[in-house]
């Protein structure tokens, strides 16, 4: 990281910073170019390993699930905390924010628990609720993708 010193590494820190995140955006390649996308989701975390493991659904067709089927790997970022920094000249303006970017393998979900709790994980990120009813045949049309992540960073300049 260029900016080491608004480098985050504190990992309660960190998830603090991705929690106020509302849109996560994943980059895919496709045919040789970036796609990106911006998606809702949700988190789950073992602090002990620090493993983080990001959630997100999908119809069960189109471009972000082809490719999320063709490829193992993702990137992601997300960020929030925007602000603009005044300054007297042009070259005294600045800008505030706090932001996420990582990599991380693709998983689909399977089985119903799974995609319930993944579910779950997503709405209470949104709602402060987790335990939803879920009708069945909804969910048989929805495909949950867990990102087991690999490797993350976090910056901030405020």
């Amino acid at each position: 990281m260029r900016r080491s010193d608004r480098e985050i590494k504190d990992f309660d820190k960190m998830i603090n910073i991705l929690s106020s995140c509302d849109c996560i955006r994943l980059g895919l390649v496709d045919e040789g170019m970036a796609y990106i996308v911006p998606l809702n989701f949700g988190f789950t975390i073992d602090k002990d390993k620090k493993d983080l493991r990001i959630y997100i659904h999908s119809a069960k067709e189109g471009k972000k699930i082809q490719l999320l089927k063709s490829q193992n790997k993702v990137s992601f970022e997300a960020d929030t905390n925007h602000k603009i920094s005044q300054g007297k000249t042009a070259c005294q303006y600045s800008y505030f924010y706090q932001s996420v970017m990582g990599k991380a393998s693709v998983e689909f979900l399977q089985d119903e628990s799974s995609k319930i709790s993944a579910l779950n994980s997503i709405l209470s990120h949104y709602t402060n609720k987790n335990d939803w009813d879920f009708d069945k045949n909804a969910l048989s049309k929805t495909d949950l993708i867990c990102l087991h992540v690999l490797e993350w960073s976090c910056k901030e300049h405020v």
